[in-house]
């Protein structure tokens, strides 16, 4: 879902990538995919005590909201996960790519060995929406720990069990990313395995990765 985020958290300033490279250790490989993938990044909104009234909590002090403007259709994870690493705060990413948008962001929480640094986890994202389509409100929450997790949820391809930490959750839920993304791997292997015995080998892990996934999902 889009949001439409409160005027009076606007920022509108332009990230330049001469940024991100000070920030963030780039390689040449990954800097020449920035400039191919990236057209612009822009920091549109900033979601604080001070701009819309939601107290700060210590693992969430505010959030972050930037557009990443496309060259083309892809943003491969490497190069996000090299932005995010310039930006010291939680951040939802519009992502957008000609008249289309999503909404992509990762939990992003302080480090337990070091509370200046941050931990990434896994991504999640929305489908592409026109970017015509009409926002939705904010949801109402009691902080911006609370704002950030509700905004998260509402991205995870699971439902919340009753009680369970929404750290737990969103472990879970990249448990469940990561398995997918080797069944996918496991049935390529599959569709291209001529041995009968190694086919039989490959099926009986992936009823074993679909059988992991579906207890994860419930």
């Amino acid at each position: 879902m889009l949001f439409s985020y409160p005027p009076q958290a606007r920022v509108g300033k332009t990230l330049p990538k001469k940024k991100i490279y000070e920030h963030a250790r780039v390689s040449a490989s990954l800097r020449q995919k920035i400039i191919k993938q990236v057209a612009n990044i822009t920091w549109e909104f900033k979601l604080s005590p001070e701009t819309i009234n939601l107290a700060a909590t210590p693992t969430v002090p505010e959030i972050e909201v930037f557009m990443i403007e496309l060259k083309g259709d892809d943003l491969s994870a490497d190069v996000i996960r090299c932005v995010d690493t310039a930006i010291p705060f939680p951040v939802i990413y519009e992502v957008k790519s000609g008249n289309r948008i999503k909404v992509l962001a990762a939990y992003k929480r302080p480090s337990e060995a070091d509370s200046s640094k941050w931990v990434t986890e896994t991504y999640f994202e929305t489908e592409w929406f026109s970017g015509s389509i009409e926002r939705e409100p904010l949801f109402s929450s009691i902080d911006l720990g609370r704002l950030y997790e509700n905004i998260l949820i509402g991205m995870m391809p699971i439902k919340r069990r009753r009680e369970e930490a929404f750290s737990v959750m969103a472990s879970r839920a990249g448990e469940i990313r990561r398995l997918e993304r080797e069944a996918e791997s496991l049935s390529s292997k599959l569709r291209k395995e001529k041995q009968f015995n190694r086919k039989v080998e490959l099926n009986a892990a992936l009823r074993k990765l679909r059988q992991e996934i579906n207890e994860l999902s419930r």
